[in-house]
């Protein structure tokens, strides 16, 4: 997993919960890395899953709700970081798109050994998506978050459903409506 997702994450907790909730995560989660990252480093995705269920003990807060959250803040912080990925864009489901056929394809052209999930959408009507999520990471609330900070960036709003498609977890259904 990509630093940068590490160093935000860290960013928000500190951001909403104070660097010593930071500290006490970093410090009950032992991490291999010992908990300094780098933008462009590449981690283990154990390291912030440790980091999300240590955060979640922490603030009582479930641990979806915390990726869903964090998701969203990542999507600003992106869209602020690669603004030429939302350059030209007409509106989130033109976003969510663009997102394994164009951003994924950059985002490996400047970090080959990124893993990064799929995404396969089927556009159900015109107000209407169907996107398959498919990772071994098993982050479909960080994805639903990121979609939720979508909707918010292009001021649209959306009714968002989540169904498992296995059991796993690795591949996740969002029925997605605009509203």
């Amino acid at each position: 997993m990509k630093g940068l997702v590490f160093t935000e994450f860290l960013e928000m907790v500190e951001g909403k919960f104070g660097y010593n909730t930071v500290d006490k995560i970093i410090e009950n989660s032992q991490l291999p890395s010992g908990g300094a990252y780098t933008s462009i480093g590449t981690y283990s995705h154990s390291e912030m899953v440790s980091l999300v269920v240590n955060l979640s003990k922490e603030t009582e807060i479930p641990v979806p709700d915390l990726l869903k959250v964090f998701g969203e803040y990542l999507l600003k912080v992106l869209s602020k970081k690669y603004s030429h990925f939302f350059d030209g864009v007409n509106g989130t489901f033109d976003f969510l798109g663009n997102v394994d056929r164009y951003i994924h394809v950059e985002v490996k052209k400047i970090y080959p050994d990124a893993e990064l999930p799929k995404f396969e959408i089927s556009k159900l009507s015109e107000n209407k998506i169907e996107m398959v999520y498919g990772s071994d990471r098993k982050m479909a609330d960080l994805a639903e978050g990121l979609i939720i900070g979508a909707f918010n960036y292009f001021n649209e709003k959306a009714i968002i459903t989540q169904q498992p498609v296995e059991e796993s977890g690795k591949q996740v259904k969002f029925i997605i409506e605009k509203v």
